[in-house]
């Protein structure tokens, strides 16, 4: 039996204690001191979810290229940098970048991750590709390979993957998107999309094609807002990579707005896909948050949206969790099945 101790995660907050855990399953808990000295003593939080990436341009940081920070520029299908480098890429050359996050995410303690997979139904086999060794666990959100609805094309994507992750309405027309949105609820499926991330976009358009869940809404206006918490619909926030573009999100407002909001870190080629790291970039630049609600955020009330399995760090239960240094937040332990 192995142990660890200190301040452990729980929905509601912090409890002093310890776990024992063999063969990668608790086994036993206290709120006294280990029987035995633990491996590690820090914060103990079960693993986390990074509820947005597109790590198939992991690759770019390999190259030697000036990347701009105007989003338009950089990001936006079909003629951004991005989408120029990624069709000059080989194959390999995208696994393996793919599989360098992934290794940097199991390394850090993100369990799940959900990745906005471009590329058609190559881009997925990719992903596929690239995550088969790993015990991170990939929701692939695919994409149509061009700006339009393909019945077969749909179909085929949902058949494959976890659901759909578009960029913005701003970039499709709204009666295709819409029909891919009607198809992926039709099958069951999450459908995800970016939100007014640059320039405000209709917030009853956005909500008409009832999504999972929202990206950025960095622009949105606070009745935008408003709108979203009524509808229950979670935001996804990925705060440095909004300041990569030089914008700025008001957190304090998310918060205070009573907004379900869940982290990720965006492109991979801008951010290394490391929660802490987003965690990090918060408590230095905003002062609204704990630890805890951090935390929090993107273990059980993440898992509590996104709809995973509530079964976490308790007895009998898999030994997923990561043990924190409790100043700077550094992984000390990670246990993962």
């Amino acid at each position: 039996m192995e142990y660890v101790a200190g301040r452990i995660l729980t929905k509601n907050g912090f409890e002093k204690g310890y776990i024992g855990f063999k063969r990668k399953k608790i086994i036993e808990k206290g709120k006294t001191i280990p029987p035995e000295k633990p491996v590690a003593k820090g914060i103990i939080c079960p693993l986390f979810i990074n509820a947005h990436t597109h790590i198939g341009d992991s690759f770019v940081k390999e190259k030697n290229i000036k990347i701009p920070n105007n989003l338009q520029e950089l990001v936006e299908p079909p003629n951004g940098l991005k989408f120029k480098l990624l069709k000059e890429a080989n194959e390999q050359e995208i696994v393996d970048g793919m599989e360098k996050s992934i290794e940097t995410m199991q390394k850090t303690g993100t369990k799940y991750f959900y990745d906005f997979r471009e590329g058609g139904i190559r881009g997925i086999c990719q992903l596929k590709a690239a995550i088969d060794l790993w015990k991170t666990q990939a929701f692939i959100l695919s994409r149509p390979d061009e700006i339009c609805y393909n019945k077969n094309e749909i179909d085929l994507l949902l058949k494959n993957s976890d659901g759909i992750g578009l960029s913005s309405i701003s970039e499709w027309g709204y009666s295709e998107i819409k029909k891919i949105a009607k198809e992926t609820r039709k099958k069951k499926k999450i459908f995800a999309i970016h939100a007014s991330e640059r320039v405000r976009e209709d917030i009853d358009l956005i909500l008409d094609l009832k999504p999972s869940f929202l990206v950025h809404m960095i622009k949105a206006t606070k009745s935008d807002l408003k709108l979203v918490k009524e509808n229950n619909i979670p935001i996804v926030v990925c705060p440095r990579s909004n300041n990569f573009f030089n914008l700025k999100i008001d957190l304090e407002f998310f918060k205070n707005s009573g907004l379900k909001i869940i982290l990720g870190t965006d492109n991979a080629m801008i951010n290394s896909p490391n929660i802490i790291d987003e965690i990090t970039f918060i408590k230095k630049n905003y002062s609204c948050f704990t630890n805890e609600e951090l935390l929090l955020m993107n273990t059980y009330n993440a898992r509590k949206v996104l709809n995973h399995d509530s079964g976490i760090l308790g007895l009998n239960q898999k030994a997923d969790f990561i043990v924190l240094d409790e100043k700077t937040l550094m992984p000390l332990y990670i246990s993962v099945c």
